[in-house]
């Protein structure tokens, strides 16, 4: 089984060989490619990289024959798929993260089917190969910009979830609020949702979920201060709500109270997350940087 690197102007870089003996393809994957992990040659067949004859295939017990062709291609996404309004951080065979600008959904709902985050993505993968997935594992409101993780697997993501307290070491958010808030703290409540789909906070143990928000004053003057949050919790406009229970509604939450909207979008910003890699346990953070017009007013 000679290995016969072979290099093309202005394409993808291939690896290819040819079979001498009778076996399946994972087989045969694992002997040509000894320095890989067995999970890292499984996500290439997954992925539908391996081309055997020209022939993409994805089957583990595909049978192989002498003189068969088998070739490794890299990863290449359709020109057809332009992704608007996310920008992709980080991808590998477990997660990809994001960075997601204001007013795009993080997935559909009944209004709103086919511009958001989670379906670019999807036509993304589908794109490498049509058997590829996505799945969400936390959202952001449509309004808050910032870095999310998505999973390549329905096991990742219910890893990720299950693990989600011990798994994420931090989850911070930048703020423009309304008003000066001269000193940090930390914000305990507890959140439920009306019929409406507004939440309500209450100071009473047990009256919904536990909320817990910690804050700090990075910038301030006579009109707003810019807060760095962050989360103990992951509940459901949990930052939004806290910064009304605190008297400084966040800039542009007109639903919870702000009234005023200089920037033109809500004053909420994801900026870095930091997680334990569900497969090499590796801390791997990520950071996306503070929109301008969030400091504008400041200098």
């Amino acid at each position: 089984m000679k290995k016969k690197p072979t290099k093309k102007p202005n394409r993808p870089r291939h690896e290819e060989w040819t079979v001498k003996e009778h076996t399946e393809v994972l087989e045969f994957l694992f002997k040509v490619m000894p320095s890989k992990s067995r999970n890292a040659v499984k996500g290439i067949l997954k992925r539908g990289q391996v081309v055997v004859n020209d022939k993409p295939t994805t089957q583990f017990d595909d049978k192989l024959k002498p003189g068969d062709f088998v070739q490794i291609r890299e990863r290449v996404a359709s020109a057809s798929v332009k992704l608007k309004g996310v920008t992709i951080l980080h991808e590998d065979d477990d997660v990809i993260v994001v960075d997601k600008e204001s007013g795009l959904l993080s997935m559909g709902s009944k209004q709103e089917r086919q511009m958001t985050a989670y379906k670019q993505l999807m036509d993304y993968v589908q794109s490498i190969h049509p058997k590829n997935r996505i799945f969400i594992v936390h959202r952001l409101d449509r309004d808050t910009s910032g870095v999310m993780i998505f999973a390549r697997s329905k096991i990742v993501q219910q890893k990720l979830q299950k693990a989600w307290t011990e798994a994420v070491q931090e989850r911070s958010y930048v703020a423009l609020v309304e008003g000066v808030v001269s000193k940090g703290g930390t914000i305990t409540s507890w959140l439920t949702e009306d019929r409406t789909f507004m939440m309500h906070s209450s100071p009473k143990p047990n009256h919904g979920q536990k909320a817990i928000t910690h804050y700090k004053v990075m910038k301030s003057n006579r009109r707003f201060s810019l807060l760095k949050v962050n989360l103990d919790t992951g509940r459901k406009n949990q930052i939004r709500v806290h910064m009304q229970d605190l008297g400084h509604p966040i800039v542009g939450d007109k639903k919870y109270g702000s009234e005023v909207n200089t920037i033109n979008r809500l004053g909420l910003h994801a900026n870095a997350i930091k997680f334990k890699h569900p497969s090499s346990g590796k801390m791997m953070r990520f950071e996306s940087e503070t929109p301008a017009s969030f400091t504008r007013g400041f200098k």
